[in-house]
């Protein structure tokens, strides 16, 4: 393990800001499923989402596991609770078998076991070790369900939650942000030191590595920029991808989803759906449709929007961000030099790279409005040129906040690896997954930092995954 003694200070997090936080997360929670119905509460059967009212609950088992019973040995408040939310043993196709609480039932669940939380810590001065880990690991477990249930709205098509809508897009314009920009190379440490107040074990720990100086544009792939492949027949062209991003192309990049979710609108698989986000012919971006006119548009939950050729490419899979580059004469940044372009300075002679390391890859001060696209401040994406202040020391923008970006490295373990007491968190998906990495504008700011390492596996392209790009 590598110090950190040339990195900034760190915030503490005390008792009170972790109880602020703890509700301000379960009413986002909530925010984003207020305005569903019953029927939508349980949605269609489908691989890469989760039934919200399931999703809910599993949220606060989790919590209720971690925080009352493991770590204070309390008893289970439901009697069936671990048969119907412990996600490593609920098969995820079953899901919707499950007879689940009513979701006024499942409302109180969560209720009880949030207070329950709270009110073990609340006349604390401070926190244990353990309880610092376990209450945070449980609070950012539902910030992240929070962010995968906004994709669930989207992926289903259903109405942009009231959370997004009363958001404003002041931030939105910007520009584009073309070009790109030099990084040198040389010793760089990447990983997490013991010093981070909070880290998840695919994080630790800080190694040292040695790159070479490479060149990373400055901003991530635009629609606009994402559009000339697709007009150039890039889906249709073979060479320009690899054998497994071929195939998962011809397969339809999601199969059976029309038997799926003819079920679950009570139509039989041989009858046309009405479901947008899954109409498209496999030669453009899921969400894109282009009219008569010839001109373009996106849909956004559950409308259609004018194409805006500014804004990030989202929803991509890792084989479309591979090909896209293939087409295009670049290539992914591997997370080394993704983690480089984001933390590293020059070194003084500017010769190379310099020992302190940025947090964030505008310094070491805490995420705001002003720096980077986080917390659903805008309610979805800004344009890539935007948010100029959050630049990194070798002047690439964006890359915490507005679109998690696919590095061409898949997932694994770093050196040393030890798995933290939830072992099922990283090391199952060891190998089968990419890494992503930045956050996106749903993404909480106390949860991003340029060590954190997401995970899907490459053909997923419903998450708020765009990708920017390196020259060869």
């Amino acid at each position: 393990m590598i110090s950190s003694a040339t990195a900034g200070p760190l915030p503490t997090m005390g008792v009170r800001q972790l109880i602020a936080t703890m509700r301000e997360f379960r009413a986002r929670l909530l925010g984003l499923v207020t305005d569903l119905d019953d029927l939508q509460m349980i949605g269609p059967r489908l691989a890469i989402v989760n039934p919200p009212l399931w999703e809910i609950g599993h949220v606060a088992w989790t919590q209720e596991f971690w925080t009352l019973r493991h770590l204070r040995q309390e008893k289970p408040l439901l009697e069936n609770g671990d048969r119907l939310y412990n996600s490593t043993d609920v098969a995820h196709d079953t899901r919707w078998e499950l007879l689940l609480p009513t979701r006024a039932s499942t409302l109180g669940y969560m209720n009880e076991v949030l207070e329950r939380c709270i009110a073990r810590i609340e006349n604390s001065s401070e926190l244990s070790a353990d309880e610092f880990y376990f209450y945070w690991l449980t609070t950012f477990h539902e910030g992240m369900h929070a962010e995968a249930l906004a994709y669930t709205s989207q992926t289903l098509g259903y109405p942009a939650p009231s959370l997004a809508t009363k958001r404003e897009s002041k931030n939105s314009a910007g520009g584009s942000c073309p070009g790109d920009v030099d990084v040198p190379g040389g010793k760089f440490i990447i990983g997490a030191t013991a010093d981070y107040p909070f880290v998840f074990d695919n994080e630790k720990w800080a190694h040292e590595v040695i790159i070479e100086p490479f060149r990373i544009a400055r901003a991530p792939v635009t629609n606009g920029e994402f559009l000339a492949f697709v007009e150039a027949g890039g889906y249709r062209k073979q060479h320009y991808w690899s054998t497994e991003g071929w195939q998962w192309l011809q397969s339809g990049g999601a199969p059976q989803l029309e038997k799926s979710f003819a079920k679950f609108f009570n139509k039989t698989p041989n009858e046309p759906v009405e479901i947008a986000a899954f109409k498209e012919k496999l030669d453009h971006p899921v969400y894109w449709q282009r009219l008569d006119t010839g001109r373009w548009e996106q849909r956004v939950y559950d409308r259609y929007v004018e194409l805006n050729e500014n804004l990030p490419i989202v929803h991509m899979s890792w084989y479309e961000a591979e090909a896209y580059c293939n087409w295009a004469g670049r290539r992914l940044p591997t997370e080394v030099e993704w983690e480089a372009a984001a933390s590293a300075e020059p070194a003084a002679n500017r010769a190379g790279l310099g020992e302190h390391r940025r947090h964030f890859a505008w310094g070491d001060q805490a995420p705001s409005a002003a720096v980077a696209n986080l917390d659903w401040h805008t309610g979805g994406l800004v344009e890539v040129g935007a948010h100029g202040a959050g630049d990194s020391a070798f002047g690439c923008r964006q890359m915490i906040g507005n679109v998690w970006e696919w590095t061409a490295d898949a997932f694994l373990p770093y050196p040393g690896f030890s798995a933290d007491p939830y072992k099922e968190y990283s090391q199952p998906w060891f190998g089968t997954h990419k890494v992503l990495r930045g956050g996106c504008w749903a993404t909480s700011s106390l949860l991003i930092r340029n060590t954190w390492r997401n995970f899907y596996t490459p053909d997923r392209r419903d998450v708020w995954a765009g990708f920017r790009t390196c020259a060869q």
